[in-house]
């Protein structure tokens, strides 16, 4: 996906924020790639990458996060197990590449 978003985007499969993507509110999906910009919550049943050129602002929920060098998130990243009776874990993060 390209172009500027407001709102809320589902997916039940592969979405991924190209590099020219703008994405302010809320992505709820299974494997989420974000080369882009993104401001919001994300809700993944799958996992979450932040590509190099990737900007990623708020929430992250999700059991697997990638971030690839010179990839940025700043917010909080909530994680839990496969297995629904595990108890989710906070881990706020503030990732950027070094100058």
């Amino acid at each position: 996906m390209e172009g500027e978003i407001k709102g809320l985007l589902i997916s039940t499969q592969t979405l991924i924020l190209g590099e020219e993507a703008r994405v302010e509110g809320q992505i709820e999906g299974n494997h989420i790639v974000i080369s882009g910009r993104f401001n919001g919550i994300i809700r993944a049943t799958g996992r979450v990458e932040i590509h190099d050129k990737g900007i990623a602002t708020g929430e992250i929920f999700t059991s697997c996060l990638v971030i690839e060098p010179g990839g940025v998130f700043d917010g909080q990243c909530h994680m839990a197990a496969a297995s629904e009776a595990a108890k989710p874990i906070t881990i706020p993060i503030r990732a950027a590449q070094a100058g």
